[in-house]
């Protein structure tokens, strides 16, 4: 009997192409890597092509232990790409149109899902970008019933006004960084401050939650009753190697919190810390499964 996952992901998988190397990743999938290192159950719905690179992700799945029959393959599109640029000490991404994760069939994931009974499912904004995956993306969403968690990841030119609507119509809970928030925030004429802002929008869309990165100054939430939980900065003390990757490690961590009904301070400072750490390292994967371990026994999630 197959186990039902606890967290299903809906999204791209794809490569970072660096300038000396090629890394693993997609927001998704890398939330995903995250989540099972930290002993979440994951089902991963993506497409990838009949290619090397998508040879590469499914020996890596296996290898990680993730479960891969949420995986579809595609014989005309290519497992998606991104190059990465380093400018001026920083990232510039070069996401790759018509990729695989673009064509994710309905009729499979549909099939996929039959009878999931995951407790989240995460989804994100750049595998809305073509018609054809937002169309699966909306029938993989109504067809689990359980907490839906929206990681914005706003990357130009693949996003909309008619995109994000969507999204959040879609979603309970909500990430965002505080730059996504500003960019929303004029796309829907939301005026004030960025408090102001993200009540206005967590009205509007009837958000459980919404939560707002900011990078070295920490976290917020707005949670119910427009509550507002504020978590400090989490990065005086490292040594940042990239940034890369940070907002999807401080993802796997919120959901690992709501998993695991933890407090929600403890909740924003631990997916802060875990993304700080996560800062430390290049590139959006853990060096190797020792990364996980002090996180692991601090926060008795195996136990």
């Amino acid at each position: 009997m197959v186990t039902a996952p606890t967290v299903a992901i809906f999204g791209e998988v794809l490569v970072d192409v660096f300038p000396d190397q090629k890394i693993l990743g997609g927001a998704p999938y890398n939330v995903a890597k995250h989540l099972q290192a930290f002993g979440v159950n994951v089902e991963m719905i993506s497409r990838i092509g009949m290619d090397s690179l998508g040879e590469d992700l499914m020996d890596e799945m296996i290898a990680l232990g993730l479960e891969t029959q949420g995986i579809q393959f595609d014989t005309e599109y290519p497992t998606g790409q991104v190059k990465v640029h380093l400018q001026d000490g920083t990232h510039r991404f070069e996401i790759l149109p018509d990729q695989a994760y673009d064509h994710i069939n309905l009729a499979v994931t549909q099939e996929t899902i039959m009878g999931m009974q995951a407790k989240i499912a995460y989804f994100g904004t750049l595998v809305l970008r073509n018609i054809e995956s937002r169309l699966t993306a909306e029938q993989f969403l109504a067809g689990v019933n359980c907490l839906k968690f929206l990681d914005l990841n706003l990357r130009a030119p693949w996003y909309t006004k008619e995109v994000i609507e969507f999204a959040l119509t879609q979603a309970d809970m909500v990430k965002m960084n505080d730059d996504e928030l500003a960019t929303v925030a004029s796309l829907f004429a939301l005026s004030g401050s960025p408090e102001q802002q993200a009540l206005a929008l967590q009205q509007q869309f009837k958000l459980q939650q919404l939560i707002i990165t900011c990078g070295a100054k920490g976290s917020w939430l707005l949670g119910d009753n427009a509550q507002l939980v504020k978590s400090g900065d989490s990065t005086s003390s490292i040594k940042i190697e990239d940034t890369v990757g940070a907002g999807d490690a401080y993802a796997a961590v919120f959901i690992l919190g709501t998993l695991h009904q933890w407090e929600i301070t403890s909740t924003l400072e631990r997916a802060s810390a875990f993304a700080a750490a996560m800062c430390e390292v290049r590139g959006a994967s853990a060096p190797s499964m020792d990364f996980y371990q002090p996180f692991i026994e601090a926060w008795a999630v195996l136990s």
